[in-house]
């Protein structure tokens, strides 16, 4: 048996987010309302330093924490980042829309909760930390849906909570499979186990517990809570909601596929492969004739999870499948909070016709909108064009050339409803008065698109860092 390791060190920025989110509930107990934002000011503190003690754990050796049910390897690494990185952009999108809010403290607390949850599913090696994770990432995200209290918040947080809860319990079912057929819950040793196991039982575990990280990632069959819970949230939980814990699920499916079911008979390969066909396809059909700026970026969300799917279903195939995989999540992560940061900047316009004229009051903000819609096509010189060009070559590579055409073809397609968003924007009639909103959610628009150019400008040294391959 090996020795137990439980040294905090290892897992210092899921640490100092908890012990944040501990002091900013005791905070926000006493604190007057206009000073809330200290609450924010101490979540913002912790995501930053948490980045930089991820960073520094990245150019470490592959270590294991708590029995080896925590790993801290690459994929952990780059997770950390992207996820404390998409989260502090969801906190400074919150600032104006929160300012002077009687439940600011309570809304940063959730924020770093259901990040904390994020970040143990990325870094889970254990069937039972898996589960407790996604609980930690499920539950105070249903309450930041339902955090305005009105009637549209209140039926996302109840449909997002009425999914949640049933695929979770199907996950705990299949986990419970998984550990009859193999005797364990550690996925190095479920990896020596699984093989030898009924194949039924094997398939029957896989299936469930797949259902379950799919309804965190969003994708196709379960999806349907995303547009609702989009829609019915405000501005900074949908870009929250449809980013930061996507990242953590697809990093937690990449381990679960890469460790313990890659010895197994099951064909995995070709779930995760229709699983993706399908999301990026319904996800692209039903964004067409959406009229919701909100809506219509649920739906895109949707079709994104079929690309970031793809390297998943090549593990094992090829080498490009883990640097496309996080490259993708990096670039994706950016481009799509800055496109809810300008919907966010611009409070009042509620539907695509609502931006006519946007070009000519704010130039910069539509320039920003504009870089992060075409990034979510995969334009250069965005990250998410080079992180198609991984994804794509990955697939291609790992022998799934049918599913690389259909992304290809999916991916023009979508072109026809991010320009059906774009067009309005340059025409002479305006509607001034819904161009009005806070300057901090322009100002995360501009940082995001920039971002995702620059990140796409040096996507070169970054793939070299992110092509240290996963340890067995």
């Amino acid at each position: 048996m090996n020795e137990m390791n439980e040294n905090p060190l290892d897992i210092l920025p899921e640490v100092m987010l908890a012990a944040s989110a501990v002091i900013g509930l005791l905070l926000g107990a006493w604190l007057p309302r206009h000073r809330q934002w200290m609450v924010g000011a101490l979540a913002v503190a912790a995501c930053a330093a948490g980045i930089a003690a991820a960073a520094v754990a990245a150019a470490g050796p592959v270590s294991t924490a708590f029995g080896e049910s925590f790993t801290v390897d690459p994929v952990t690494g780059a997770s950390r980042i992207i996820i404390l990185a998409g989260t502090l952009l969801v906190l400074a999108l919150a600032i104006g829309p929160l300012k002077a809010n009687p439940r600011e403290g309570e809304f940063y607390v959730l924020i770093q909760l259901a990040t904390l949850g994020t970040l143990m599913l990325a870094g889970a090696q254990d069937l039972l930390l898996l589960a407790a994770a996604y609980l930690l990432a499920s539950v105070p995200a249903y309450t930041l849906a339902g955090f305005r209290k009105d009637s549209a918040g209140t039926e996302a947080a109840l449909k997002y909570y009425v999914m949640g809860a049933l695929l979770g319990v199907v996950m705990l079912g299949g986990i419970t499979v998984l550990l009859a057929a193999g005797r364990a819950t550690m996925y190095p040793m479920l990896r020596i186990e699984l093989p030898a196991a009924s194949v039924g039982l094997v398939m029957v575990g896989t299936v469930a517990l797949v259902a379950g990280v799919l309804f965190k990632i969003g994708g196709v069959p379960a999806h349907f809570w995303v547009p609702d819970a989009v829609q019915g949230s405000t501005v900074p939980v949908a870009a929250f909601l449809t980013t930061v814990p996507k990242i953590g699920a697809l990093a937690a499916l990449y381990r679960l596929v890469a460790v313990p079911l890659a010895d197994t008979s099951i064909p995995w390969p070709d779930l995760v492969a229709v699983i993706a066909a399908a999301s990026m396809t319904l996800g692209n059909l039903a964004a067409f004739f959406q009229q919701d700026v909100t809506r219509l970026l649920a739906y895109s969300t949707i079709s994104q999870v079929g690309y970031l799917l793809m390297p998943i279903a090549v593990v094992g195939a090829t080498d490009l499948d883990q640097r496309a995989l996080l490259f993708y999540l990096a670039g994706y992560t950016l481009t799509n909070i800055g496109a809810f940061a300008v919907v966010c900047a611009v409070p009042h316009a509620r539907n695509i016709e609502d931006y006519r004229g946007l070009a000519r009051e704010r130039p910069v903000l539509t320039a920003s909108l504009v870089v992060c819609l075409l990034g979510l096509v995969g334009t250069p010189p965005t990250a998410v064009f080079l992180g198609k060009v991984q994804v794509f070559s990955a697939a291609f590579d790992g022998g799934y050339a049918w599913l690389t055409v259909l992304a290809a073809v999916n991916t023009v397609a979508s072109l026809f409803y991010y320009l059906r968003w774009i067009a309005p924007t340059v025409s002479q009639r305006s509607h001034r008065s819904a161009f009005t909103g806070p300057r901090t959610a322009t100002g995360v628009a501009c940082g995001a698109a920039a971002a995702s150019i620059a990140l796409g400008v040096l996507a070169n040294p970054v793939l070299e860092l992110l092509a240290t391959p996963l340890a067995p």
